[in-house]
């Protein structure tokens, strides 16, 4: 699990390696907003608890990209990896089945790459659907494709925590917490004080 560096806006950045963010620390660079105790990093002078949630204290000027390509991660995630025609999630697949992107209207017959004709289908209805409309082989979407969320869609490939995701939706909304927290790993998340008996961790990087 890494660390939610956010910018001095507030506006969420990336995901750091947590020695990477006890580094910006440590240089003064950022300040800690949340810490999971029950990891400990500890050097020759201190114990350190591993930050979730860092803020830079200088502001830092990013490039906007508005518009992704397709893709099949962000398309997998868009549809919350389900095939859009059976409905069966990629831990409910078999044998050698797969996700796979389908052209709603195919690509052979003009359709084109673009967020609003590709869809998620599992590999047995992918190859049941070949190169035909979904009508025409007695299949139905169940949704429609459209354009994504991109900051969602970013965050949530990253699968943060419960902590982050609220830092991540306090900056962007409340459409995209509820989404982030959809997504969620649960089994990352602190869920109380430092255990007693929770390794410690040697930070060569403290002086």
């Amino acid at each position: 699990m890494g660390c939610l560096a956010l910018n001095a806006s507030y506006e969420p950045l990336t995901i750091l390696p947590v020695e990477r963010a006890l580094r910006l620390v440590f240089d003064r660079k950022a300040e800690v907003l949340e810490a999971d105790d029950r990891r400990i990093y500890r050097s020759a002078k201190e114990r350190v608890a591993a930050p979730l949630v860092i803020r830079l204290k200088r502001f830092v000027h990013v490039p906007r990209k508005f518009r992704r390509q397709v893709t099949n991660t962000f398309l997998f995630a868009r549809d919350g990896y389900r095939c859009m025609y059976c409905g069966r999630t990629k831990t409910q697949l078999r044998g050698r089945e797969f996700l796979t992107r389908d052209h709603v209207l195919p690509l052979s017959r003009g359709g084109l790459n673009t967020w609003d004709n590709v869809a998620t289908a599992c590999s047995g209805c992918n190859n049941r659907k070949a190169s035909h409309l979904p009508e025409e082989c007695g299949m139905h979407l169940m949704q429609t494709p459209s354009e994504p969320n991109y900051v969602e869609l970013v965050w949530a490939v990253r699968r943060v925590t419960r902590v982050q995701a609220k830092y991540i939706g306090m900056f962007y909304g409340d459409e995209v917490l509820d989404a982030l927290i959809r997504h969620a790993d649960d089994e990352h998340e602190p869920k109380g004080p430092a255990a007693e008996h929770e390794p410690v961790r040697h930070l060569a990087l403290v002086s």
